[in-house]
């Protein structure tokens, strides 16, 4: 079980399996440095989709061979996203990255039902990973920015995408809390009803390869002493790799919160249920964080 995402660069490296990823529009410097340094970790090759001219524009202002790089020239945004979804559909990818394209763009390029990367009938989200220095592990989460209040069969799948995600990084009986108000059961609550199903189906092998619990207050999911002051009895409670928050505002703030507020905090970011495991973050984001993501990308590469 890897603690750190520094465990998952060693890791990666050394599996020595470098895995093809392709940035669309990758003309800054964010993306082309966190490419970079993954690069020089060992963990990718990397194809720049974008206007090559802006890109050696960022390679020299940064200071980056840009030799790193198989770069195909395409000045215009649009096309250029399109293009780089192309690449991945024609196998020429292993992971695909949103570089300063808009994740609207992005996204529209992946859903589209001629020649974007989702599976028929899939569903679509986002898992993120933080390290923070006040927990004892990674902690996944989802969804913090595709599905803005999922469905109950959407649930599902965001739960099985967690626990994909964990056993991808070493964590083989992961502990899913499904986060509520509160751990009480509360039947006029619909986040708490639909977690105790969720969690039902958990221990009914409906759902597989996971321990899971809910519903559970973020306090008591990650938090041992408020279990001991609560009296809860959990298998999870206090110890939870996996937080499955009940729509984005939860767990969008939950994500922020922990970028803005905690120090020393390292995140990550994708897009998982497409046919290959897609890199986003924000625009704003920083190297550590991109480089975080294309990581964890990595890891859940087949």
């Amino acid at each position: 079980m890897f603690t750190k995402f520094t465990d998952i660069f060693a890791e990666l490296k050394n599996r020595g399996a470098r895995k093809r990823m392709i940035a669309a529009w990758g003309v800054d410097g964010h993306t082309i440095g966190a490419a970079s340094q993954a690069i020089d970790l060992g963990i990718v090759d990397v194809t720049l989709v974008g206007d090559e001219n802006l890109i050696k524009e960022q390679c020299a202002a940064e200071g980056i061979d840009i030799a790193k790089f198989t770069v195909v020239h395409n000045p215009v945004e649009l096309k250029a996203v399109a293009q780089a979804v192309q690449m991945v559909r024609d196998g020429e990818g292993d992971i695909l990255m949103k570089g300063l394209c808009s994740t609207d763009k992005f996204m529209r390029a992946i859903l589209n039902k001629e020649c974007g990367l989702l599976p028929p009938k899939a569903v679509l989200s986002h898992v993120a990973v933080i390290e923070n220095p006040n927990y004892h592990k990674l902690i996944l989460l989802s969804d913090m920015a595709v599905i803005p209040a999922p469905e109950f069969k959407q649930k599902i799948a965001m739960t099985n995408y967690l626990v994909n995600t964990a056993h991808s990084m070493g964590i083989s009986q992961p502990k899913v809390a499904f986060i509520a108000a509160t751990e009480q059961m509360m039947v006029g609550m619909p986040a708490c009803v639909e977690a105790a199903l969720l969690a039902k189906m958990v221990e009914r092998g409906q759902i597989k390869g996971c321990v899971a619990d809910g519903p559970l207050a973020l306090d008591v999911a990650i938090d041992q002493e408020s279990v001991e002051i609560k009296h809860l009895v959990s298998p999870v409670a206090g110890d939870a790799d996996c937080l499955l928050f009940p729509n984005i505002e939860s767990a969008n703030v939950f994500y922020k919160t922990n970028s803005k507020l905690a120090a020393g905090v390292h995140q990550a970011g994708m897009v998982v249920g497409a046919k290959v495991p897609c890199v986003l973050s924000s625009r704003a984001d920083s190297i550590d964080t991109k480089l975080n993501s294309i990581a964890i990308a990595a890891m859940a590469t087949k």
